[in-house]
């Protein structure tokens, strides 16, 4: 897909999730051909989708239909998908939102079927990535347009610091979900696994970091900071979360006896 082709559509998907969220954003996707993407261009389509829903705030229960497609199922329905700490929920397909959850509509459910998780991991982690974009851009504006003592906040050192781990956490990020999409990415999807981990991980700390800049102002309400906050906590935790997956993934290792070259330096 050429890049202006990819451009537009990315206009048109950004337009429409500004528009819509939840199950009005869910059947404005199916009409832009979400689906017929997902089979045809699944490469280009997971990362746009899904780092635009990071950074628009949006949210649709998209991530049904990648987990559905990795199993050979027919999308557009809904399956139990584990979370942090063992448990397994459903993200529903309607608008019956959690009050515990970021009033995403997911509800804990019994223990699910194992299903494969690499392509999910990967979507979430660029879901992941784009919520970590949104909440550095917020952090970085307010930096800009804050002063004290007579100068930008910006020019501080310590605020340039925490603004810089972040850029680099995100990147690092963006890297690892790059490196993974190139992957084979055997039975135990070992580079999805340290690409979901890496976006987690990425989100929490430019959560840190962008509060710090903001102050108190991201705590309030009228701020948007503090929904991007609860969303990068959730979606963590959906597939296992960074702290989770690293302890897997090393688990894994020391099984194997040796690490696989993951990516060509």
């Amino acid at each position: 897909m050429d890049p202006e082709a990819v451009g537009m559509l990315a206009d048109s998907l950004r337009t429409t999730m500004t528009a819509a969220s939840g199950a009005k954003l869910d059947a404005a996707l199916t009409d832009l051909g979400w689906l017929d993407m997902l089979d045809e261009i699944p490469d280009v389509a997971i990362p746009l989708v899904f780092r635009l829903l990071g950074e628009t705030g949006a949210h649709a229960p998209a991530l049904n239909d990648v987990v559905l497609r990795a199993a050979g199922a027919a999308p557009g329905g809904t399956l139990p998908l584990p979370v942090a700490g063992g448990s397994w929920v459903i993200w529903e397909r309607d608008d019956r939102a959690s009050a515990t959850l970021d009033d995403l509509p997911i509800h804990l459910v019994p223990e699910g079927d194992p299903v494969p998780l690499a392509a999910g991991r990967r979507a979430l982690g660029w879901w992941l990535v784009g919520t970590s974009r949104a909440m550095l851009s917020l952090a970085r504006q307010h930096a800009v347009d804050r002063v004290q003592f007579g100068r930008r906040i910006s020019s501080f050192q310590a605020i340039r610091h925490r603004l810089a781990e972040t850029l680099v956490a995100i990147e690092g990020a963006e890297a690892t979900l790059d490196t993974a999409a190139a992957q084979s990415d055997g039975a135990d999807g070992l580079a999805s696994l340290l690409a979901k981990a890496a976006a987690g991980q990425a989100a929490l700390t430019t959560a840190r970091h962008c509060q710090q800049v903001l102050g108190g102002l991201g705590f309030t309400a009228e701020h948007q900071l503090h929904h991007h906050v609860k969303r990068s906590l959730v979606l963590d935790g959906l597939l296992g979360s960074a702290r989770e997956l690293t302890r897997q993934a090393g688990a894994t290792l020391r099984a194997k006896g040796s690490a696989p070259r993951l990516a060509e330096l």
